[in-house]
């Protein structure tokens, strides 16, 4: 496979708190157009594993590669490492889209100019470009006409839609979401997955860390299961969820049926 294919690619990453090793080696590789989830039980390191990809955790040790431009990293004497570049890692975050369980939207801000604040202010479209690319996105999620509110005035899971159309509006090369149902109640996880899965029909690169089994295997072309920080099993989702060769797996796919 060649760089350009490559959308991200993770190298025998590690990742610890103190003595605790959440990451023991794990790599991964996303093609573009890719929708891979990570599934397993909780204290697995999912979310840790997508948090180190857009350097939101250093890791310890290995690397991170993004459309073929590898994160430098350097030692920190304290037996882990630091990014060696800061604007490296600024500008290869505007490549990634993330998605947080708590939707993390500025509540000081309407809708709209959660969405416009990063293209304005870091990307520096100009506001009428900015506003002009918001508003389509916001019609995508079902959202243009609460485009003025402010988010304590929407449900969970309009708010989750609007994190998803302000990650989208710096018009990333890859989508990470991070259990964006966990918090939601769930009447409205639908329609949260109902716009992640539009995203994977367009074939739209996406890193996918989901409880919401039903939904990984019909939108996900790779499944990886994630144990005690290793990846104990990856595959297609018929594979995983059909036929899982672990017992490890099995009990993890009895234990959410």
């Amino acid at each position: 496979m060649t760089d350009s294919a490559q959308a991200i690619a993770v190298s025998d990453l590690h990742k610890r708190f103190g003595p605790l090793e959440v990451l023991k080696g794990v790599s991964l590789t996303a093609k573009k157009g890719d929708v891979i989830a990570i599934i397993g039980g909780s204290g697995s390191g999912k979310s840790t594993f997508l948090r180190c990809i857009n350097m939101l955790e250093l890791p310890t040790a290995g690397t991170v590669t993004i459309h073929g431009e590898t994160i430098a990293m350097k030692k920190d004497g304290h037996g882990g490492q630091l990014p060696a570049d800061r604007r490296q890692v600024q500008r290869l975050r505007t490549q990634l889209g993330m998605v947080f369980q708590s939707f993390n939207l500025w509540q000081h801000m309407t809708i709209l100019q959660n969405v416009t604040e990063v293209p304005i202010h870091v990307l520096g479209k100009s506001k009428a470009e900015a506003i002009e690319t918001a508003e389509a996105l916001l019609r995508r999620v079902g959202l243009y006409e609460k485009r003025d509110a402010y988010p304590a005035f929407l449900s969970g899971g309009q708010q989750q839609r609007a994190a998803i159309a302000r990650a989208l509006a710096i018009q990333p090369l890859v989508m990470l979401f991070d259990e964006p149902t966990s918090a939601l109640d769930p009447e409205l996880v639908g329609e949260v997955l109902n716009v992640i899965g539009d995203l994977a029909k367009e074939k739209r690169t996406m890193i996918l860390v989901t409880h919401e089994m039903k939904f990984a295997r019909e939108v996900a072309n790779h499944i990886v299961f994630l144990a005690d920080g290793l990846i104990e099993e990856q595959g297609p989702p018929d594979a995983i969820f059909g036929a899982p060769k672990s017992e490890r797996l099995k009990r993890f796919i009895s234990s959410i049926h």
